[in-house]
């Protein structure tokens, strides 16, 4: 992708295929006879969920990824993504099975007549992933905790992934990377001149002070880049006690996947679980002591973790205001974060690095002692 496609959120080129018409790339792309097909929420693509007739002993559903014209235009890029995903299913991770086309590829690009102009778009097949996003319930520590420990699983895993084309992850100006939060600026004005507008400016320029001079210390790794609450899936089982103790049972969406750091994803992962929690400052040290039980992090690492969190709600919050400007129908699935984000910030800015930070490392520590196991 282009430093200039990367730099902006694509939610204006959101495809917008009908029923019909992704029923009909199922059949004549991959092969499958559709019995039924319904759009499913997303952000700047487009996804359907499909079953189709059983003609083998496979799987009968599936979901049909759209990608946006903009995104579209990375076709490797996205075929890099396809092959993570198999990687990882491959290694033991709760991932979908990438179907492939009727010529043998992970991807086909579909061109469309929008009227005034030809489109693109990548389609992609993969199979339906059964679970409740983690939004759904209540999260335990213990969850919380497994949670942490499969973020830096993933990262660790990655490190044995080897494609020609692994380069396309060094998306420089990829504007969901947490090292580009000084890229925000362009966006601000979808926030009006408000307070939170400037919480959003003192984050970005503690960033600039206080983070990216740091980056060239903190190790490097693929990133997931989006473990939110609703791109990990889970399901129930009965505990010793009779109650229902959730599992994780899936990881979807790989396509903000990018060139990070290991403490990117531990700060991305903290910020998406605080969402839906009646207790949002305790999820760090939960999450932090699963990834530490993987990947400890560096004294440094750890100095910058609660601006990396700051910084990745503001990056949520910032994009999600923006992208509803170009969607205002898409308004109540861009605006999930909102509904508490802003308020988690406030909170955190509030209580200051000094005592969140406390709560965080005395909390991952007791793990250490088993306190909290």
């Amino acid at each position: 992708m282009s430093s200039a496609d990367d730099q902006r959120p694509q939610a204006f080129a959101k495809p917008a295929f009908s029923e019909a018409q992704a029923w009909a790339v199922v059949e004549s792309v991959f092969g499958f006879k559709v019995s039924k097909i319904e759009p499913l929420p997303s952000y700047d693509d487009q996804n359907f969920h499909v079953c189709v007739s059983r003609t083998t002993d496979g799987p009968t559903e599936y979901v049909l990824k759209i990608s946006n014209a903009e995104f579209s235009r990375t076709p490797d890029l996205i075929e890099i993504q396809s092959h993570i995903i198999m990687f990882l299913q491959a290694a033991g991770f709760p991932t979908a099975s990438v179907c492939r086309t009727k010529g043998d590829n992970v991807t086909s690009l579909m061109s469309v007549d929008s009227g005034s102009e030809i489109k693109s778009y990548v389609v992609r097949l993969l199979t339906y992933l059964p679970g409740r996003p983690i939004a759904e319930i209540p999260i335990s520590p213990q969850l919380l905790y497994e949670v942490g420990r499969l973020a830096a699983k993933l990262d660790k895993t990655l490190e044995k992934f080897h494609h020609p084309k692994l380069k396309c992850l060094y998306r420089e100006k990829f504007i969901w990377n947490l090292k580009n939060v000084p890229l925000l600026e362009k966006y601000l004005d979808a926030l009006g001149p408000d307070q939170n507008r400037a919480i959003v400016e003192q984050v970005i320029q503690l960033f600039k002070d206080e983070v990216r001079t740091k980056l060239r210390h903190f190790r490097e790794c693929i990133n997931h880049g989006d473990l939110n609450d609703h791109n990990i899936l889970v399901e129930s089982s009965k505990s010793a006690f009779g109650d229902a103790a959730y599992h994780v049972s899936g990881v979807l969406d790989f396509d903000d996947m990018s060139y990070g750091y290991y403490v990117f994803e531990v700060a991305i992962t903290i910020m998406y679980m605080m969402i839906e929690s009646k207790a949002p400052i305790q999820v760090g040290g939960h999450v932090l002591a699963g990834f530490e039980s993987v990947i400890p992090l560096t004294s440094v690492e750890r100095g910058a973790l609660f601006l990396l969190v700051c910084s990745r709600f503001c990056q949520s919050l910032v994009l999600a205001a923006y992208s509803c400007q170009l969607q205002p129908e898409n308004n109540e699935y861009l605006m999930i974060t909102a509904k508490n984000g802003w308020k988690h910030l406030q909170r955190m800015c509030d209580l200051g690095q000094k005592a969140v930070e406390e709560i965080w490392f005395d909390t991952a520590k007791s793990y250490e002692s088993g306190l909290c196991m």
